[in-house]
């Protein structure tokens, strides 16, 4: 997968918006890895924020929606890990901006 399919993916990612926090997932460094292999099947390896996170599935499906709307994208799977752990210092300078995180 060339560097510009992942920017691509990256940038779809973008707009999936943790509802809690009002900021991508991108931004708030929940994203690990994006893939993409030759059938099309994007593999996406993210955290959330907390481990009883209740709008998951939420985040998840919106993963879904905004990498099917790629066209080199068939199919989506969504790994969620808990390692390494999310921490503050993932997230990007707009986003320790926007909620006033030094």
């Amino acid at each position: 997968m060339d560097q510009d399919m992942k920017d691509s993916m990256l940038g779809a990612l973008e707009n999936v918006i943790d509802p809690e926090l009002g900021i991508d997932i991108v931004n708030l460094g929940l994203v690990y890895d994006v893939e993409l292999d030759e059938e099309g099947v994007a593999t996406v390896t993210m955290t959330l924020t907390s481990m009883g996170c209740p709008l998951g599935p939420v985040i998840v499906d919106q993963v879904n929606t905004a990498l099917g709307e790629l066209p080199e994208v068939k199919s989506t799977n969504v790994n969620i890990v808990w390692n390494p752990p999310w921490s503050k210092d993932r997230m990007s300078r707009y986003a320790k901006m926007a909620l006033g995180v030094r």
